[in-house]
């Protein structure tokens, strides 16, 4: 009798911990935040290199504060800020240092205007007189320090000041800035969004001169969109959006004196896009990159403030494109470090202060993908690269003379560094499709871990209970090439069985997919549809990027041609694959992806059942100029390309089921995009499902839209596939 009381016990006890482990992942989790993972928030090196500071948020309370740490012991050593003891504030998002480190610009009630920009009340903090200023009682854009740590310079409704921190003065330097007509000092949208900045001021290293880029859009065409909101009568945003071909702002580059408070303008010949400038260790001498129209051209130049003269130091062209890139780092005497795809794959050169090229330090068929800067004391140059393979990133370094090259990095999957001010020290964010964030500190000269700082073991440890299927790496060759490809499977996965297959792709130019980093809220969506008995693909293919310039540029003028015949190709050599079901082949992307899925499903009309278009481009006339004509040029020069690939031009080709999505405030990828090609659809008597979100933008987010949105992709995939 005991015996069999035991065994049933045990039988109760295993078949517990089957179903502990089989605990199937919900919509509501993955959009909860369920699975969210810890990391280090705000992380600044110190100028001394041994400690670095890290911003704090107390959930419980929502108090923030500036910790300092220590690189070697990793105990915090002190707080330099608490908004506990600030009676002006309740809590702060962000912090910036002085250059000195005298002094902390303190963040709060920020508001986005678009994917970077915003709007925010500025303190400073003296860490040494814990005292706290406001910068301005309006709320204003882009404050900084000026390098003494005796001024802030910020923009408010379009014009240039600087706040005398002594007196409290405030002074303002532009006075034409006007809204939808001339900005100074931050970027408009296109910039904003293509060139991925907003501050478009710099202070020179004597705290002498600013110089600035102003914009007047008044000949840009102007895109409005409806705000439907709570009241009873809608309102509009309206703002300077050039649309392919269309007019750009016009762009002019100033210094301004403080001395002499006088502004003198730099002139640029045959400079259309300014999409970089910086000052050099010299604070005589600015730097400008700039660009032709085609962004087949750019040039580093220098301007003299003394002479007021310009020069061009450095000049590249392509057939295709030139990407732009921060990776342009000044030495003491002025020679310079710059990455270029100029032998086919981006690699690091050394030029001198004339633009003379000293030697190419990197080499090889891979690329370097981020440029971490150069230690003075080691000669050493500290850069990420794909050299463990193109689906991976690792740490390395090498002597500035191109020899002694060290992997600091040896763990495999994607690895990032944040080093010390003075290299001797970094802390590496590692993931991988198999492991979590997991932030370790390390030495700089041979990459020794010192010390964990941060891990996600309770996540990981948390999702052994859900038993999630893993993503596969491996390639598919698809006309003639070796793409990259991930592949999940049910984790009951019977190969005697045929599932139907669900591809997920972006595929825009240089972007990837398929990389070996740990989930993001769709991976878990994915899981979940595998669970549910899917297999879930993702191939990027010709066109996507670190495969090197060939690759990347194949698709130069012709977006949404090669791209697609790849994900068709793919869909047909998977559909061979006895555990597959061919006749029930689904796609779905996002934006670039949503373009995709929409073509696949036209151009592919006998490989795919169904598909989801989130937010997508249905015609490149539709979208800016910076991001179109870099990969199209323009309309009127090149009309094939934009119309042959459109979907709009391929809705009488619709067979499968077509879902598509939008926010009615996306200010990137209009919902005009959606309606034109809602309007060709029906016209053509093509029947489809759609959904407009009111007042969301590209992200489709807030409260529980995405949620919403998951659920009804999810049926839809239920329903159809």
């Amino acid at each position: 009798m005991k015996k069999n009381i035991v065994v049933f016990f045990l039988s109760l006890s295993f078949s517990t911990s089957l179903i502990a482990q089989n605990q199937q992942i919900t919509l509501e989790e993955i959009w909860g935040g369920a699975f969210r993972t810890e990391s280090m928030d705000v992380l600044r090196s110190l100028n001394n290199g041994k400690q670095y500071a890290v911003l704090n948020v107390d959930r419980r309370t929502k108090a923030t504060t500036v910790d300092v740490y220590d690189y070697e012991t990793l105990e915090k050593v002190k707080t330099l800020v608490s908004s506990n003891n600030l009676d002006a504030l309740d809590n702060f998002s962000s912090y910036e240092f002085s250059n000195d480190e005298s002094k902390l610009l303190l963040a709060t009630d920020i508001t986005s205007i678009y994917r970077r920009s915003t709007l925010g009340r500025y303190y400073v903090y003296d860490i040494k007189a814990k005292t706290l200023s406001s910068v301005s009682e309006n709320k204003i854009q882009e404050p900084t320090f000026s390098p003494d740590a005796g001024k802030v310079a910020f923009v408010y409704e379009n014009n240039i000041y600087v706040k005398d921190l002594t007196s409290g003065e405030t002074k303002q330097i532009t006075t034409d800035g006007k809204k939808n007509k001339i900005i100074n000092g931050v970027t408009d949208w296109v910039y904003e969004e293509e060139f991925s900045f907003v501050r478009a001021f710099d202070w020179n290293e004597t705290g002498t001169h600013i110089a600035y880029i102003r914009f007047d859009e008044r000949e840009v065409p102007e895109f409005s969109m409806d705000v439907y909101g709570e009241a009873l009568y809608p309102t509009q945003q309206v703002f300077k959006y050039p649309k392919a071909g269309e007019e750009n702002s016009e762009v002019n580059l100033f210094v301004y004196d403080l001395t002499t408070g006088k502004a003198e303008e730099v002139s640029l010949k045959d400079a259309y896009y300014i999409p970089r400038m910086k000052w050099t260790n010299d604070p005589e001498v600015l730097s400008i990159q700039v660009m032709n129209r085609h962004q087949n051209k750019l040039d580093i130049m220098s301007y003299d403030v003394n002479s007021k003269t310009t020069k061009t130091i450095l000049s590249e062209q392509d057939d295709a494109y030139i990407d732009v890139t921060d990776n342009l780092k000044f030495l003491n005497d002025n020679s310079f470090l710059w990455t270029s795809e100029q032998n086919g794959y981006n690699h690091i050169y050394l030029y001198d202060r004339n633009g003379k090229l000293i030697r190419q330090i990197t080499s090889g068929e891979w690329e370097v993908t981020n440029f971490y800067g150069f230690s003075p004391n080691t000669a050493r140059i500290y850069y990420q690269s794909t050299e463990e393979g193109s689906i991976n990133r690792a740490v390395y370094s090498i002597g500035i003379n191109g020899k002694g090259k060290k992997l600091l990095t040896p763990q495999t999957g994607n690895n990032s560094a944040k080093f010390s001010s003075d290299y001797t020290y970094f802390i590496n964010t590692h993931s991988s499709a198999y492991s979590p964030y997991r932030y370790t500190l390390h030495r700089s000269k041979d990459g020794k871990e010192l010390k964990e700082i941060v891990n996600n073991n309770k996540l990981e440890e948390k999702l052994i209970a859900y038993n999630l299927p893993k993503k596969e790496f491996t390639t598919i060759n698809v006309h003639g090439n070796e793409l990259n490809m991930w592949m999940m499977k049910p984790v009951d996965f019977d190969p005697e069985k045929s599932y139907p297959l669900f591809m997920f792709q972006y595929s825009g130019p240089g972007s990837q997919q398929v990389s070996n980093r740990w989930h993001g809220s769709n991976d878990y969506w994915h899981m979940l549809l595998a669970q549910q008995g899917y297999i879930v693909v993702c191939v990027d293919g010709r066109g996507t990027g670190y495969k090197g310039a060939n690759f990347k540029k194949l698709t130069y003028k012709e977006l949404g041609k090669y791209e697609v015949e790849d994900q068709i190709e793919a869909a047909k050599v998977l559909g061979e694959q006895s555990f597959i079901d061919e006749n029930r082949v689904g796609i779905w992307g996002w934006s670039y992806g949503g373009f995709m899925s929409s073509n696949a499903i036209l151009k592919g009309n006998d490989v795919f059942k169904m598909a989801i278009a989130v937010a997508p481009v249905t015609s490149w006339r539709f979208y800016d100029t910076i991001y179109t004509e870099r990969y199209m040029q323009t309309p009127q020069e090149n009309p094939s390309g934009y119309d042959d690939n459109s979907p709009i031009s391929h809705v009488d080709k619709l067979k499968g089921s077509y879902l598509l999505i939008h926010g009615s405030a996306d200010d990137n990828v209009h919902v005009q995009n959606t309606m034109r090609m809602i309007e060709a659809l029906v016209q053509a008597n093509k029947q489809f499902e759609w959904a407009i979100y009111p007042d969301k933008n590209h992200g489709i987010f807030g409260g529980y839209t995405r949620l919403q949105l998951y659920t009804k992709m999810t049926n839809f995939i239920k329903e159809n596939l």
